[in-house]
């Protein structure tokens, strides 16, 4: 048996994402704070511990997978770091903003422990198959340690600088994922509107200068792309109200550093009215719907 993996946040992304790692031999000890995902867990070979203290005891890496940079900050802050060995590595795999995870990475390393920002790409799909794409920022000693572990879980594990510079990855890819998917989505409702079939764009497009992911994984109508959430009635993937939460990011860090991101501003307004409308839990190409009643 490899080393004890403990794994904190066994939601929609961390229970697949722990479940590889047990396929992969580890003992994994696991905790969330909602039963229902500690009985999923313990259901997929998770050991569920009682409290995240007490599963990161033993453990030589630590994963955490939470909703925002407050929560991570917090566990960091209220025992995880105290509980663990010295030297334990730390990978937060949450999608936080950058100082937040620069925090977490000097309050880890005050505390005696090794420390990766670990956000990852590719959504529940992608945690499921161990297909993520993981963005690290931190020390190349600490990533090297630690890539053995990522590749159980995702097919490109990408080392972006220091402690910090794996969000910045991620809210940049994240960003251009927003407003491309916009911009597919314009192009199909035009299409519509010219008469032009779905599939006849789609067979241009997809080959020629407008290919994107946005397009050719995750087209935005039911038809070219059979395992796109369009064909689903636009069941998340990747829901509409995560996409907000990333192209917030995405303006928080613009505001901070002075950058020009006014494709990026826009985006954020037009899921922002979004998820307002009710649409939070839809898949995020569910745009679409939304610039048809422009």
């Amino acid at each position: 048996m490899s080393e004890a993996i403990g794994f904190i946040g066994l939601g929609n992304m961390g229970l697949p994402m722990a479940s590889n790692l047990v396929k992969a031999g580890h003992k994994v000890q696991g905790y969330d704070v909602v039963p229902a995902a500690r009985e999923a867990a313990a259901k997929a070979g998770i050991t569920v511990m009682a409290s995240a203290a007490e599963a990161v005891k033993g453990a030589g890496i630590v994963i955490t997978m939470l909703p925002n940079g407050k929560l991570v900050l917090e566990l960091y802050q209220t025992g995880i770091l105290q509980a663990a060995h010295p030297g334990t590595l730390f990978m937060d795999s949450s999608t936080i903003d950058i100082e937040s995870a620069r925090q977490a990475n000097a309050l880890a390393i005050a505390a005696g422990m090794k420390q990766l920002d670990a956000p990852v790409s590719g959504g529940v799909g992608g945690a499921a198959a161990g297909t993520l794409t993981f963005m690290a920022g931190g020390e190349e000693s600490d990533f090297a340690r630690a890539k053995p572990v990522l590749e159980l879980m995702g097919k490109k594990i990408v080392h972006c600088g220091g402690s910090g510079a794996g969000q910045a990855a991620k809210i940049c890819n994240n960003m251009i994922l927003g407003i491309s998917m916009i911009a597919v989505g314009e192009a199909f409702v035009l299409a519509e509107k010219t008469g032009l079939s779905h599939q006849a764009l789609y067979d241009v497009a997809s080959t020629a200068s407008g290919q994107c992911w946005s397009l050719t994984s995750y087209c935005p109508v039911p038809g070219p792309v059979p395992g796109s959430p369009a064909n689903n009635g636009y069941k998340p993937g990747f829901a509409a109200a995560l996409m907000l939460k990333d192209l917030l990011l995405s303006q928080e860090a613009a505001a901070a550093t002075g950058a020009a991101t006014a494709l990026g501003k826009h985006a954020t307004e037009i899921y922002k009215n979004f998820v307002e409308s009710g649409q939070g839990g839809v898949d995020f190409s569910g745009i679409i719907n939304t610039i048809r009643g422009y």
